[in-house]
């Protein structure tokens, strides 16, 4: 995690010299998790590149296909994919899993009742899926978007 963090940082940094190092590191994790499988048998650097082009070309039909390519149709396709594909438990950053489980809801009133609710946090909480699904809806990533306004902020912080 925290050599993938590192490379977001390279990039909002615009360093590419910073970037070629971090993106360096990340690579190296992947190349140790895969030598140490293939020494147990388990799987090699080439099932694990396989294993990539077979999900960019599932997950992208409007690229590597002739599958519509405006957003809401590659958006719903996603969804089809996604649930199509085995899931595994993950433990996501706490934005990255808001996100998903807000640009999912089907049934917006549960939002409602989060703020209906009498813990004080768990209405803040509310508050923040809510505003988190109005950028997605928007086209916004909240992760990236939140991460400008903290620089835009930074900024004007550093002026005064």
């Amino acid at each position: 995690m925290e050599e993938a963090h590192e490379v977001v940082a390279a990039i909002d940094a615009g360093s590419e010299d910073a970037l070629a190092g971090e993106l360096g590191d990340l690579l190296l994790q992947i190349l140790l998790h895969s030598r140490i499988a293939e020494e147990e048998g388990t799987f090699t650097l080439s099932d694990v590149m396989a294993k990539l082009a077979d999900k960019l070309v599932r997950r992208h039909p409007h690229v590597f296909g002739d599958a519509p390519a405006d957003l809401p149709s590659i958006r719903e396709r996603w969804d089809q994919v996604k649930a199509e594909e085995p899931q595994h438990k993950t433990v996501l950053p706490t934005l990255l899993a808001a996100r998903k489980t807000a640009s999912g809801l089907k049934d917006l009133s549960v939002l409602g009742r989060l703020a209906d609710s009498a813990d004080p946090d768990v209405r803040a909480g509310g508050d923040l899926l809510g505003a988190i699904r109005r950028a997605w809806d928007a086209g916004s990533d909240p992760e990236i978007a939140l991460r400008k306004a903290l620089a835009a902020l930074s900024g004007d912080c550093d002026a005064a």
